[in-house]
């Protein structure tokens, strides 16, 4: 189990290092600093170039991670998995139990470590969010959630938090494997608050959001 996780983080650290590479390569083409710039400015990559370039390692990142490590697993919140091949458990609770985090709990915590550096922030956000901190808040949150469900396309634009401003994007979150929709649609507080909504595969669960600081103009 552990030596599969020391492969899948290996591959994972080549995949950054390979949008790493592409962003530096962007920029140096354009003549730009790495800076994000404002939109309007001659110099520097396109603040929604580099939004694609994250989210598109985030979410390769947590799709593997869904089908190679949980998928695997015999055990999904205390239910068997008749495919699984791994003596372990994806649950809620795996601090107490012993288990591994569920996908969303894992991109939290890389959120977490990537909120310390401090460069920009993302996160997860859904209409029908099991943990309130998920909920759309800003207004810009909740009209590109609206947005997103609505056309299943990312929604774009810059907006300002504080004095400073951002150039932020809703990418939506699609149900990837079965586990995506066996715990969402089982959950208790799930099933409390949204009775008449069961997802099934493909369909969008959410948004990824991300928030990238941009000069002014």
């Amino acid at each position: 189990m552990f030596a599969f996780l020391r492969n899948l983080k290996a591959k994972t650290i080549a995949l950054l290092t390979l949008a790493a590479a592409i962003c530096f390569t962007a920029i140096a083409c354009a003549g730009g600093s790495p800076t994000p710039q404002a939109e309007g400015s001659s110099s520097g990559i396109n603040p929604e170039v580099v939004v694609d370039y994250i989210h598109t390692v985030l979410l390769a990142d947590r799709t593997a991670y869904t089908k190679h490590v949980v998928n695997r697993l015999k055990t999904l919140e205390g239910k068997p998995k008749e495919d699984g091949v791994v003596p372990a458990e994806a649950t809620e609770a795996w601090k107490e139990t012993g288990g591994i985090p569920l996908p969303a709990q894992m991109f939290r915590l890389g959120s977490e470590i990537a909120a310390e550096e401090g460069t920009f922030t993302y996160g997860l956000i859904s209409p029908w969010n099991i943990n309130d901190s998920q909920a759309p808040k800003t207004d810009f949150e909740k009209e590109a959630m609206a947005k997103v469900v609505e056309t299943g396309e990312p929604y774009k634009d810059y907006q300002e938090i504080g004095s400073q401003k951002y150039f932020s994007a809703v990418y939506p979150d699609k149900a990837v494997a079965e586990a995506c929709i066996t715990c969402h649609n089982t959950h208790p507080v799930h099933q409390e608050r949204y009775p008449d909504k069961q997802f099934e595969m493909g369909e969008v669960m959410g948004g990824i959001v991300i928030n990238l600081p941009v000069e002014g103009t």
